[in-house]
């Protein structure tokens, strides 16, 4: 009668051991799986932050060069004494791109958009890029006069900018001045939303020091133009290598943060090891002792 209770409950603990074990098993599993699924993010959240960083030195390169021509035009709107109106129509030309994966980049223009569509009265949208049309359209839908896609793929070219200008001015919205809402670079782990101001030819010509120039009339068209198209691929180069920064600090971040997850991943997959290891010898001693 002994060794019959003897044996039952040496069978009990040997199927519980096993239910035990098996749960282990499973667990050691699931995070060995996570282990993998993890390690391949890391790889390529770290592939993706050293092809940000070559693209961005080569963004720095070309802003610098926008830069030179796009503050001389602001300081010839400057030397003349070209001033923007409360009242006047406004065309607001939003720059983002069509990617994301970069922080709050994104959403730092589109509101500080949003924060000039208040400011004035009468004003109409342009959104170069998806990702900033998709957070203004919530908002300012009817606003929205043109949008473009496919940007941000490389570092942009005044082409692109020139093309982009002169759709803008064909489709003949109106308005007196218009203000670029761009990301400005100011360091590899900084940047904040401006704008570049572009009047149009009646309200240059309106300028206090405008007779000191002596600017024929076809030439003031031309100027416009060039004006838009200029300070349009300023912004846009500005906004690609602000985009790059942020990229690259963000897959940087991420890169951390999967690296501690590896860490942690692996010590409770080492705990869990130990002690299905530990669970395994219980039952091989309670078996041999219940014998």
């Amino acid at each position: 009668m002994y060794s019959f209770r003897t044996g039952r409950l040496a069978v009990a603990c040997a199927t519980h051991s096993l239910q035990c074990r098996t749960r282990n098993y499973a667990t050691l599993k699931e995070i060995q799986l996570r282990l993998k699924s993890v390690n391949s993010i890391a790889k390529i959240t770290k592939s993706m932050k050293m092809i940000a960083s070559t693209k961005m030195t080569r963004a720095q390169k070309a802003m610098e060069n926008a830069r030179n021509f796009g503050n001389t035009q602001a300081a010839l709107f400057k030397n003349a004494d070209t001033k923007p109106e409360v009242d006047a129509k406004t065309l607001i030309i939003v720059v983002s791109s069509d990617r994301g994966l970069c922080g709050g980049i994104h959403s730092s223009v589109a509101k500080a958009s949003r924060k000039l569509v208040e400011e004035r009265r009468e004003t109409g949208l342009v959104v170069l890029g998806d990702k900033a049309k998709s957070q203004l359209a919530r908002t300012h839908r009817e606003s929205i006069k043109l949008s473009f896609n496919q940007i941000g793929k490389g570092i942009p070219t005044y082409a692109e900018a020139s093309v982009i200008a002169d759709t803008i001015l064909k489709e003949k919205i109106e308005f007196d001045q218009s203000f670029i809402v761009y990301n400005h670079f100011k360091s590899v782990i900084a940047y904040e939303p401006q704008q570049i101001p572009v009047f149009s030819e009646e309200l240059f010509a309106k300028s206090g020091n405008f007779a000191a120039y002596e600017v024929e009339d076809e030439v003031l068209g031309h100027l416009q133009e060039f004006a838009v198209a200029n300070s349009v691929y300023w912004g846009l180069v500005e906004g690609h290598a602000s985009e790059m920064s942020s990229k690259r600090t963000a897959m940087e971040n991420a890169t951390k943060n999967a690296g501690e997850m590896i860490e942690k991943l692996t010590l409770t997959y080492n705990r869990g090891r130990q002690a299905a290891i530990t669970n395994e010898l219980v039952d091989i001693i309670t078996g041999a002792s219940a014998l």
